[in-house]
């Protein structure tokens, strides 16, 4: 061993180093035999606290900035009330899923991933969406995601995730955004993101608003009854307005005219008491299936299709109270997925498993020590009695002079609660194992559920995500990295590969038995080791997966906001009607006008104009009207008319026209590809009609007319 005691090369004023041709060790300088995978009680066992590795390794991403969150910086909130609809006591004994009826508060917050507090609403990412229960047991913290799947099956990985996903760490760029070449390096390395790349690059990740996207728990959880058996169990949330998107160079338009567009939706339809509505689902598995499918049910980058265990609706969640102040409450919040309450239990999921140490960890240090649980926003609504004392920030005033248990000083309270009192118990499982560094088989498929989710797509949803691996892969700077992600697609679709392929003058390489499709890492592969690839089972579609035809979107217009286009003249009967006919079906029209103030109509009376074309785009609006009127057709000449029109039909938004109205239509770049077969295009020469404004609310329940798109580039 070389001793460093007098070594004038041990210079500790020097601390450059770039890794390359270095071995991986610890910040103790111990070399790394494996940094993929957690150390764990058998291949499929739970995390083990004396994995000092994976401690290290976590604690110091945890703690890498402050005060704002590493991921998920840039959030929303609300408060509101979870109501059981559909008790389930026979499957937990979960105190607020036991009765009817029964109210529980709640905090809910929505935010972007990647992004730091000041980035766009309308990066392409994932959408956090994590809500607290203030249980009378205690806080339940279901923490989730807007896609049921993650990039990598095992907490080891996620520093590396999130580090290769953020700006660059020599440039600091590109910011909110994963299209540059860390992030794809990655994860062309990491066959197990496929699955959510798909994801990623559908028209999930830019929602049409937080109100209108589901929510998922990602992982599998256990429930627990009162004769303690056990069910697995994945939580579900099923927005009661529908899964709805925005078109991808919408979301670029709306960054840069209105940023905190998301944040803005959310607070002004609680502020007008249109209440943001899901109702929570459960998928529940009998723990007699545990191995019953084709994948492994704590796979965290895996789904149970809803064709194969339906979700079953237990309750509903109503958002009804904006902050009283932002920081207090929306920034100061702290989720963690292991507050939990008697009744829900873990299961060994590796990306689970980490996610327990890593949350407390870095509430520590974003929130100033141990006390977070005493901001008013974090606290229980169950009375809280422990020997936990002092530390920074401490509120709670504890009297008496025992602080330790167990204690005769004191009586010897706190006592411990009994099961049958409510004390939590964890589920007896069994388990027998060696201690390894490994990953089970049953987790080296990576591609069959990414099949599922593009099969599961229609023909518009899979032109989406070609787009967006063509936008996002043609932002890599290194051919390389590019190469090999048209290898992973070529896996999960050949046509797939081939069509994003021609839009980065590439051609896709040929499969190749490597690691690269084997499911693992290349430098853990050893020759004559790998077990082959489980079958590939679930290659049809599941409805459940498409935003348009997911069974679950609602035909209606409520909340929606509507563009009416006026100037002096506008006809008052066009526009009291159709604004009359959408505050009845829950819209709002607003008019929309060259300048601000008073706009005259035909009557002689005065509309006001609550936005002018400058102050606000048809991307911020769900449909545009152009009502008829004396002087209407001068909107024809009006160069920003005429682009709020031609961006609302790009982005297969619905647009009407009546009367002279019709006349500012035929002026616009696509008036020459205008038919009789686009339902979203409703024109009516006779002004006023009593079924027009009818014909037009129909059309939006469609929300957008995709199918228009081919037409748009002939």
């Amino acid at each position: 061993m070389k001793n460093y005691q007098d070594d004038k090369q041990r210079d500790l004023s020097v601390n450059k180093s770039d890794g390359t041709n270095k071995t991986l060790t610890t910040n103790q300088g111990v070399k790394i035999n494996d940094d993929n995978n957690s150390l764990k009680a058998g291949e499929r066992g739970p995390s083990l606290l004396e994995d000092f590795i994976l401690r290290e390794k976590i604690t110091h991403f945890d703690h890498e900035r402050i005060p704002e969150r590493v991921v998920h910086a840039r959030g929303s909130g609300a408060h509101g009330f979870f109501e059981v609809t559909n008790p389930i006591p026979e499957l937990t004994k979960a105190g607020f899923l036991q009765e009817k009826g029964l109210k529980t508060p709640v905090f809910a917050r929505f935010s972007t991933v990647a992004g730091s507090r000041g980035s766009t609403d309308l990066a392409r990412d994932v959408r956090g969406f994590a809500v607290k229960f203030y249980t009378q047991e205690g806080v339940f913290d279901l923490v989730g995601n807007n896609i049921p799947v993650f990039f990598i099956q095992d907490a080891s990985k996620f520093p590396d995730l999130v580090h290769a996903v953020k700006p660059e760490p020599h440039n600091e760029m590109p910011q909110a955004a994963s299209a540059h070449d860390t992030f794809w390096d990655f994860i062309s390395l990491m066959p197990e993101s496929a699955h959510m790349i798909m994801w990623l690059m559908s028209d999930r990740a830019i929602p049409r608003s937080y109100r209108m996207m589901e929510g998922f728990g990602v992982h599998t959880f256990r429930l627990v009854n009162a004769e303690e058996e056990s069910v697995f169990v994945k939580f579900h949330w099923k927005p009661k307005l529908g899964t709805h998107a925005v078109a991808w160079d919408e979301a670029q338009k709306i960054s840069g005219k209105n940023p905190d567009f998301h944040r803005e939706d959310l607070w002004q339809a609680i502020e007008m008491g249109h209440f943001p509505e899901w109702e929570l689902g459960v998928q529940i598995i009998p723990a007699a299936d545990e191995h019953n499918y084709d994948f492994d049910l704590l796979d965290p980058t895996k789904i149970v299709p809803e064709e194969t265990i339906p979700v079953t609706i237990v309750g509903r969640m109503v958002l009804n109270k904006n902050p009283d102040n932002f920081f207090a409450e929306t920034e100061q919040i702290a989720f963690h997925p292991g507050h939990v309450v008697p009744g829900i239990d873990f299961t060994n999921d590796p990306l689970l498993q980490g996610r327990l140490f890593s949350y407390t960890d870095t509430q520590l240090i974003r929130l100033g020590g141990p006390n977070f649980h005493e901001i008013p926003i974090n606290r229980s609504i169950a009375p809280t009695h422990n020997n936990q004392r002092d530390g920074f920030m401490r509120q709670e005033i504890n009297k008496g002079r025992v602080s330790y248990h167990p204690n005769s000083l004191g009586g010897g309270c706190p006592y411990q609660a009994k099961i049958a009192e409510g004390g939590f118990s964890s589920f007896n499982e069994r388990i027998e194992a060696h201690k390894v560094r490994e990953r089970s088989k049953s987790f080296t498929d990576h591609f069959s559920q990414a099949r599922l989710f593009f099969n599961s797509q229609t023909p518009e949803e899979k032109s989406h995500i070609v787009k967006a691996l063509r936008f996002e892969l043609g932002k890599v700077e290194t051919t390389a990295v590019r190469v090999r992600m048209l290898g992973i697609l070529s896996q999960i679709d050949a046509q797939l590969a081939e069509k994003v392929a021609i839009g980065l003058g590439a051609s896709v390489p040929p499969v190749l038995e490597t690691p690269i499709n084997k499911g693992v890492s290349p430098e853990t592969e050893e020759a004559g080791t790998q077990e082959p690839k489980i079958t590939d089972l679930h290659t049809d579609a599941s409805q459940a997966l498409s935003m348009v035809d997911n069974p679950t979107n609602s035909p209606t217009i409520e909340s929606r906001k509507i563009a009416i286009l006026c100037t002096n003249g506008v006809s008052e009967v066009s526009v009291m009607r159709m604004k009359n006919a959408l505050k009845e079906a829950g819209a709002k029209g607003v008019v929309v006008a060259p300048h601000l103030g008073s706009i005259l109509t035909d009557a002689d009376t005065a509309l006001s104009a609550e936005y002018s074309f400058l102050t606000a785009s048809s991307v911020l609006f769900d449909a545009v009207y152009v009502p008829h009127g004396l002087d209407q057709t001068a909107l024809a000449g009006s160069e920003e008319a005429i682009e709020y029109l031609n961006d609302a039909y790009k982005h297969c938004k619905v647009i009407g026209a009546d009367g002279n109205g019709v006349q500012v239509i035929s002026a616009t770049p696509f008036a020459s590809k205008i038919n009789n077969d686009d339902p979203a295009l409703i024109l009516n020469s006779e002004p006023a009609s009593e079924s027009f404004a009818q014909e037009f609310i129909t059309a939006m329940t469609l929300h957008r007319y995709w199918q228009r798109e081919p037409n748009l580039y002939n």
